[in-house]
Formats: structure tokens, C-alpha cells, sequence
């Protein structure tokens, strides 16, 4: 008698196991992975080239939310749970993004063809010599893509470990722990903010791209100005010959 091809799976399986996760919707790694997705979101975020794209700052202001008792029928975190875990994410891994920078060098950076990686490279370099390393390791918390090339870059750039590892922490945990309690802060404030959950999430995400595109600005007036300086000496110098 032939053996069937496949068998199908118990609807309780199919139930337990998720179908597909949307790395970039913060509700749904929430409702996924819960406190520990956080950890390895914002590990992977601030500690990888590779985590560039992910939501931190959509995240940790969702999971805020989220710790309010009535703020989602799908998903309820635990306040102390999610501080833990952000803030160990964010440790930990601007850490190790500081020692691949250490140890890797700039062959790392060499072997990086992504646009945006590129860009944030420049903008890391570039807070680390107009504002010094203290301050530009708090700053780039704040700033996405930033915050993920600033710390191996801090490395490759031998940025003392001792003054990295201060910084590192007092940014680390004020963006972290900041925007969770934020967020917890809201949640407990608004009536039934399950009905604004969306529309706040999308409000995080514009609001976490305003320093990037306040950069991006800058960054090209100091490119033109750059330009005409360079025109008008050029213009100059066959006066002066």
C-alpha cells in the first residue's frame, strides 16, 4: 500500500508556529519574540553592520506602550522585563560593535557596498570630530544607521575603550530606558491607546528620522558652501598669476 506524500500538521501546530515575522514591524516582533526579541533587535541594531534597518526606536516606544495593563488584547510585556532587555541590548551591543571596529579595522569597513552604510559612516566620522567622543557616542543614539556604524567606527578610529565604555553606557541607557518609560508613560496617560497604537508608532518612526534628515540636510549645505569656497578660489587664482 503507497505511503502518503506528507501528513498534514495538527491546526494546533499550525497555530504555535508563526508563519512569517515582519522585522520591521515592531508590534509584530513584539507579539513574536517578546522581551527577549528586544535584546536581540537592538543587539543586532547597534552592534551589527548588518542591523541597520531595524526599528529601535519604533520598539522600544511600542513595547512601552505595551506594558500598560489593557494596552493590546494580542501581546502585554512586563515592565521590568523590558528595561532589562533594552538596556542589555543596547549595551552589549555597542560593545561588541566597538571591538569588531577594534579588532576588524578598516578592512571591515572596506568590505561594506550598502549606500546608507556608507553614508552613516561618514556622518559617525564626522560626529566624532566636530563634537569629540564623548558627546558624539550619546548623539548618535538618537540618529538611525548612525547609531549602528558610530561604534565599530569609534573603534577603528581608537577611541579610548575606557572613554567609549562610559559614554556608551550613559547613552546607551538613557535612549533606551528613556523611550520605554516614555512610551509606558503615554500608554498610562491616554484612554484605551490599543486605539492609537498605529498612528503613534508611525509617529516614533518620523520623529526617530528627523535628526537623519536634519544631518542630511546639513551635510549638504556644508557641501555647497564647501563647493563655492572652492569656485571662488579657483576663480581667483589665474587673477593671481
Amino acid at each position: 500500500m503507497p505511503l502518503p506524500l506528507a501528513t498534514p500538521l495538527p491546526d494546533a501546530v499550525h497555530q504555535a508556529v508563526p508563519l512569517a515575522v515582519n522585522l520591521l514591524d515592531a508590534k509584530d516582533l513584539l507579539a513574536t519574540f517578546g522581551a527577549i526579541g528586544i535584546a536581540v533587535v537592538l543587539f543586532a541594531e547597534t552592534g551589527l553592520l548588518i542591523g541597520f534597518f531595524l526599528p529601535g526606536d519604533s520598539l522600544l516606544f511600542t513595547a512601552g506602550l505595551l506594558c500598560v495593563p489593557g494596552a493590546s488584547d494580542v501581546v502585554h510585556l512586563t515592565l521590568w522585563q523590558v528595561l532589562l532587555a533594552a538596556s542589555a541590548g543596547a549595551l552589549l551591543g555597542a560593545q561588541t560593535g566597538y571591538w569588531i571596529g577594534r579588532r576588524g579595522g578598516p578592512p571591515l569597513l572596506a568590505r561594506i557596498h550598502n549606500p546608507h552604510l556608507h553614508d552613516g559612516v561618514g556622518r559617525a566620522a564626522e560626529l566624532l570630530e566636530r563634537y569629540g567622543h564623548a558627546k558624539a557616542v550619546v548623539l548618535a543614539r538618537f540618529i538611525p544607521v548612525v547609531r549602528t556604524v558610530l561604534n565599530p567606527m569609534a573603534g577603528v578610529l581608537n577611541v579610548p575603550a575606557r572613554t567609549f565604555a562610559v559614554w556608551q553606557v550613559i547613552g546607551g541607557l538613557f535612549w533606551s530606558v528613556g523611550l520605554v518609560l516614555g512610551g509606558y508613560a503615554l500608554g498610562s496617560s491616554v484612554p484605551n491607546v490599543d486605539k492609537y497604537l498605529l498612528p503613534m508608532i508611525a509617529l516614533i518612526v518620523i520623529v526617530s528620522l528627523i535628526p537623519l534628515a536634519l544631518e542630511f540636510y546639513r551635510s549638504r549645505n556644508r557641501v555647497k558652501a564647501a563647493g563655492a569656497g572652492t569656485g571662488t578660489t579657483g576663480s581667483d587664482a589665474p587673477e593671481g598669476l
